[in-house]
């Protein structure tokens, strides 16, 4: 049975762990129909976006990357480059693809900024769901501690989302918190610990 909470030491004792599949960094039009054909055949998808930081009051930025992970590959979208297509703004909207994410509410409501309509489904959001099943710390870094046994570096985090080029560190960063959300979500399934909210 998994850990239902987890201090910071306790994390900090953990290995450093983090996404080691392939990228795919999408950042032209022409490539954006070929990868949601892949990606509409998924079941189910990690999910996360990053923005650059505004660190001035007032000043909003605009999701600059959307990620979506499978078990092997991530694919991230640089919206700031590519605008927000419809054949991804369907892929969000389609109901038979379940989306797995932490604080989803933010990122969705980020995304919705980028159009006049967006209606965006099956998304679970660990954050919210796992306290219905007695969870103590969520987010991405809490739940991978305590449910993948990996530590995750938050060392990218506030940076520029918008840089000309994202680095590889940026890029690792930006799949490893898709993909964790993924992983932690299958765990919790095969384990039963999800079965009082599918019931």
């Amino acid at each position: 049975m998994n850990l239902r909470r987890i201090s910071k030491d306790e994390i900090n004792a953990l290995p450093l762990g983090q996404f080691d599949g392939e990228i795919y960094l999408i950042d032209e039009l022409d490539q954006v129909e070929e990868v949601v054909e892949f990606l509409a055949k998924q079941h189910i998808l990690g999910f996360d976006t990053e923005t650059k930081p505004a660190f001035r009051k007032g000043v909003f930025n605009e999701v600059a990357l959307l990620q979506l992970s499978t078990e092997e590959q991530a694919f991230l979208f640089r919206l700031n480059s590519i605008g927000f297509p419809d054949e991804i703004r369907a892929l969000l909207e389609h109901e038979h693809i379940l989306k797995i994410g932490a604080a989803v509410h933010d990122d969705l409501k980020g995304l919705s900024k980028l159009t006049d309509s967006f209606y965006p489904q099956s998304f679970f959001d660990l954050n919210d769901e796992l306290k219905k099943v007695g969870f103590h710390n969520v987010g991405v870094r809490n739940l991978s501690g305590m449910i993948l046994g990996i530590r995750i570096s938050k060392s990218e985090q506030v940076s520029n989302w918008e840089a000309q080029e994202l680095t590889e560190k940026q890029q690792r960063y930006a799949a490893t918190d898709a993909w964790a959300c993924l992983e932690v979500f299958k765990r919790l399934r095969e384990e039963g610990v999800l079965d009082p909210l599918f019931d």
